[in-house]
């Protein structure tokens, strides 16, 4: 607690301050919290304080459904952890090369952080064992389920000891999650902060024709030229298409679904989040435990068959005392849909007129940056400046029209204003960078 005032904590969330009293007193807790409410304290500090560095071998786990969100829970974790000597946390996350982990796993670790399916196999295979673990960790529990991960984690729970503590934390507590908080937990205290009613979300509802839905986000994105818009698809192939259909008309947009290998779907998110990409269009699996900063705006091309997966979606927005804007496509087959999402999220839908498409049917909504890749990485001992050096070096740009710089474990990522990228990628292909010259493209 004494770690709260410098890391800008010093008035605890809603979720923090019904969450961390029964957790710091060793109590179970089943706790419904939507991301982004700081949950990741409510449960990072009970963990925290029953670590024991002088022993080796997990004492906590932390079972989390994405690997975005494991690793976002983790340095929240390390943060959190500076006042404690010797804590190690260790993130362990399907989609990467399993070499580095049992290698890190034979020096131990204090605190696992894992995507399920990845920590199950590192258990299975005698690499990791779960003997001392005090502290159990569910995070964002029901979407854990809805991904299939439920014998995974049962598996996972049943070699941990008893008694322990066990914490968990979702966005809603549907049949499926209470069913495992029955199985799991001892007496737990039940909290909840509430559903996110959004007060700073402008919903709007246009009506269209399932033949102009492509066209009618188009003029949409033309008429509000939002700065970052992420788009909801039901199935990877409308994802696709949709974005694949907004390129033609001039956007920048990017498709997110769950075929995308792990390094296709790292340099997606990258560009999105470093504004390369002004519109990403993505499935529900695939945007699961991102977690997207200054989001202006997110807009259901298709509807959501549970409501509780509209009220998910649009709290992706208008966080943090921002505003935001949610916008849905709704045709006549889908009003139904809209009525259980009038009843679940209690509001009363008001229905639009699209916007008039330009003759063209274009709404060019060019990014204004673009992202150029790097041919290495951490591994390469690269550091971001060291890349900002090469960048503003002898012959190079100003530092001014540098954007994010993201260094991957074999690829950098860096953002640069549209008018620069090209002569800022002939000055990088001819530019030692650390020492070396490093193969250099234009993300795509």
């Amino acid at each position: 607690m004494a770690n709260f005032d410098g890391l800008g904590f010093a008035v605890p969330t809603p979720i923090q301050t019904a969450a961390l009293p029964p957790g710091l007193a060793g109590r179970d807790v089943l706790a419904e919290a939507p991301t982004g409410s700081g949950k990741t304290v409510a449960f990072g500090v009970p963990l925290l304080v029953a670590i024991d560095p002088t022993q080796w071998g997990p004492q906590a786990l932390v079972l989390c459904p994405t690997r975005e969100l494991a690793t976002q829970v983790a340095v929240a974790l390390r943060k959190l952890a500076r006042p404690v000597s010797n804590v190690k946390i260790l993130v362990l996350t399907g989609g990467l090369p399993m070499a580095p982990q049992i290698a890190s796993l034979r020096h131990g670790a204090h605190v696992v952080v894992g995507t399920p399916g990845r920590v199950a196999k590192h258990v299975r295979d005698g690499r990791m064992v779960l003997t001392r673990v005090r502290t159990l960790v569910l995070d964002e529990a029901d979407r854990m389920l809805d991904m299939g991960f439920a014998d995974e984690v049962l598996d996972l729970v049943a070699g941990c000891p008893t008694p322990r503590q066990t914490l968990l934390f979702s966005a809603t507590l549907g049949a499926d999650v209470r069913r495992v908080s029955a199985a799991i937990q001892a007496d737990p205290v039940a909290v909840s902060v509430g559903r996110r009613d959004a007060p700073q979300i402008v919903q709007r509802f246009v009506e269209i024709e399932a033949e102009d839905r492509e066209a009618a986000l188009a003029a949409w994105l033309a008429s509000q030229r939002p700065a970052s818009a992420l788009l909801f698809c039901n199935t990877k192939l409308g994802c696709v298409a949709v974005a694949k259909g907004l390129r033609a008309r001039g956007v920048d947009a990017l498709a997110l679904h769950g075929d995308l290998e792990q390094p296709d779907r790292e340099r997606t998110l990258v560009r999105f989040a470093n504004g390369s990409a002004t519109v990403l269009v993505a499935t529900d699996v695939a945007a699961r435990g991102l977690d997207l900063t200054g989001l202006a705006a997110v807009v259901n091309v298709e509807l959501p068959f549970d409501p509780e997966v509209y009220v998910h979606r649009i709290g992706r927005t208008g966080r943090a005392g921002e505003s935001g804007l949610a916008l849905s496509l709704v045709t006549p087959e889908e009003l139904p849909r809209l009525h259980a999402i009038e009843a679940c999220a209690g509001i009363t839908a008001v229905l639009e007129r699209a916007p008039e498409a330009d003759d063209d049917g274009r709404a060019a909504l060019a990014a204004a940056r673009v992202t150029l890749c790097i041919a290495a990485g951490r591994r390469d001992k690269l550091r971001p400046g060291d890349v900002l050096g090469a960048c503003t070096g002898q012959g190079g740009i100003a530092g001014a029209s540098i954007g994010r710089i993201d260094v991957g474990d074999r690829s950098t990522y860096v953002a640069v204003e549209r008018a620069q990228a090209a002569a800022l990628l002939a000055h990088l292909q001819r530019t030692p960078i650390k020492g070396h010259r490093r193969h250099v493209t234009r993300a795509s």
